[in-house]
């Protein structure tokens, strides 16, 4: 079920989200976990075709306590690999790609904090550690329970590590409409109403805000929005690229 949530953030500005539902974010699971699948089948070839060649390049049999040492140390690389892809993959993603990992982006929703604010390392590690006990017991049976009776849709994940999951602007409408508005306008077709409410509302207001409040603030929202932007609007500053939007 998709809601929206109205969140204020502590310089007082006040903007809305639309949550993401259930049946995007499993949508979005699947083709991660297709991902993680692929990922997985072409290590595991790779390491039977390097295994094979090593055995076949053997000019003396190892012993059976110097095999049995070195099937353990394979079993735990093997371990490692695979707890690292299945779950570090959400956290490397989630940390380093502004909330969204290869199924989010394709789905359109992204990981942010409560806040609104985008969604930091310690974050992004919190709510992925607690995927490993989601995954574990039933197959994200509990996540799927807790974000249908959530009011703002948030499995264990999000509630322990302070997130939501809400939906990106949908960009595809104003890429068609681009072509036809004046370049001063344009770059505003890119955003979602409540992000240009959330822009307009700073810059009426960053002149009574503290300016180191005022820079984190600018920043946040510039990077919000950059990546859909222009070459050059990308290469201004955070003030002065929302100026322009």
């Amino acid at each position: 079920m998709d809601r929206d949530i109205d969140i204020r953030t502590p310089e007082s500005i006040e903007f809305n989200y639309e949550l993401a539902g259930l049946g995007s974010r499993f949508l979005a699971l699947v083709v991660d976990q297709v991902i993680q699948i692929a990922v997985l089948l072409g290590i595991f070839f790779a390491i039977v075709a390097a295994a094979s060649r090593l055995s076949e390049g053997r000019a003396v049999a190892a012993s059976a306590e110097a095999e049995k040492i070195g099937g353990a140390i394979l079993v735990a690389l093997v371990v490692i690999v695979v707890f690292t892809i299945l779950f570090g993959y959400f956290i490397a993603f989630e940390a380093l790609w502004n909330g969204q990992t290869p199924g989010k982006k394709l789905l359109g929703i992204r990981v942010v904090r409560d806040g609104g604010y985008p969604v930091d390392f310690g974050a992004a590690l919190i709510r992925n550690l607690i995927r490993v006990g989601e995954f574990a017991l039933g197959y994200y049976l509990l996540a799927a329970l807790s974000t249908v009776l959530s009011p703002e849709n948030k499995r264990l994940g999000d509630y322990a590590a302070g997130t939501i999951v809400v939906r990106d602007a949908k960009l595809g409408l104003a890429r068609r409409r681009d072509a036809l508005m004046p370049p001063e306008y344009a770059p505003t077709l890119y955003l979602s109403g409540e992000e240009r409410a959330l822009i307009k509302r700073f810059l009426e207001r960053r002149d009574v805000l503290d300016p180191s409040k005022r820079r984190e603030l600018a920043a946040k929202l510039a990077e919000r929005v950059r990546d859909r932007l222009s070459p050059e609007l990308r290469r201004l500053d955070p003030e002065s690229l929302l100026e322009r939007l």
